[in-house]
């Protein structure tokens, strides 16, 4: 369970909702505070029991870079309202809503995609399905299939529990006692709260089954040719830091390793991560110019 440990918007950070084809998904939308938007947006997509909040302390350090992020509720996630269909919540069909967003947000320029944890297996999807052609990828904390060890075993008991006892016994006997075990404030444990029982169980459960079946596709993502960028903390629980940095070879991808962090850099080492993706982000655009030049 990824725990933003502050909830207060940073300066030019708003709640938004963006329309799309495919409906309406709540997201938190950053702009620069001094400057203006020049370069290419960036779309945050977060993981299994997450949500756009996961993302606020990186959001002004990013959009201070000079571009537009928005970070955003998957269908059925927290704030964005989702169908009781299982078929929704695939990694194809989620991708799929992330194409969209990609197009609204874009309005004709390459999109930065990043995914984090099952977010990542999302991402993969839409760049892989071929519908847009993003600027960059980044996979934080996201491995090549199935998740692994301890997070495996809580994924298994969201598909055990969620449909048969209910999202509230869910959290609390599952995410009650480990959020109190990480000693949060009041604030944050009665948004975590608020944010699981907001979820579709539908949605949840789908994306938990997901998570631990899912198969390898890096080979697919390379032949994209898309730039790619592999970041993880060094303490990574969910997928190895070995699974990530073998993907990244096998993706021929930068790889960042963040020290300190575990599952959700974002929140554990925010300078660290918004620093690494900007440069990212920035060499990507550069990249692309130069080969445009060229070309021409």
């Amino acid at each position: 369970m990824s725990t933003p440990r502050f909830l207060e918007l940073p300066p030019g950070v708003a709640p938004q909702k963006i329309e799309t084809p495919q409906g309406a998904f709540a997201a938190l939308e950053a702009l620069p505070v001094s400057g203006v938007v020049e370069r290419w947006p960036a779309l945050l997509v977060p993981g299994l029991t997450g949500s756009k909040e996961d993302f606020i302390a990186v959001l002004m350090t990013l959009a201070q870079s000079g571009r537009r992020v928005v970070a955003i509720d998957l269908r059925g996630q927290y704030e964005t309202a989702g169908p009781d269909d299982r078929d929704a919540y695939s990694c194809a069909a989620l991708g799929v809503d992330v194409d969209m967003l990609a197009h609204v947000i874009g309005t004709g320029d390459p999109v930065h995609l990043v995914g984090h944890s099952f977010g990542g297996l999302v991402a993969r999807e839409a760049a892989i399905d071929g519908i847009t052609k993003f600027a960059s990828v980044t996979l934080m904390s996201s491995g090549p299939a199935a998740i692994e060890g301890r997070r495996a075993r809580n994924g298994r008991k969201i598909v055990e529990e969620v449909p048969t006892l209910g999202l509230e016994h869910v959290w609390r006997h599952r995410f009650e006692p480990e959020a109190l075990a990480n000693d949060v404030s009041d604030e944050i444990l009665a948004f975590l709260h608020k944010r699981l029982l907001a979820n579709s169980p539908t949605g949840l459960t789908r994306m938990a089954e997901q998570v631990l079946t899912t198969g390898d596709r890096t080979d697919e993502l390379r032949q994209i040719e898309v730039p790619t960028l592999v970041l993880y903390g060094e303490h990574d629980d969910g997928w190895s830091p070995e699974t990530q940095a073998e993907m990244a070879a096998r993706l021929g991808a930068e790889c960042v390793v963040v020290p300190g962090a575990v599952h959700s850099p974002n929140v554990e080492a925010p300078e660290t991560t918004a620093a690494a993706l900007v440069r990212f982000w920035n060499a990507a655009e550069k990249h692309y110019l130069d080969t445009r030049s060229n070309v021409m």
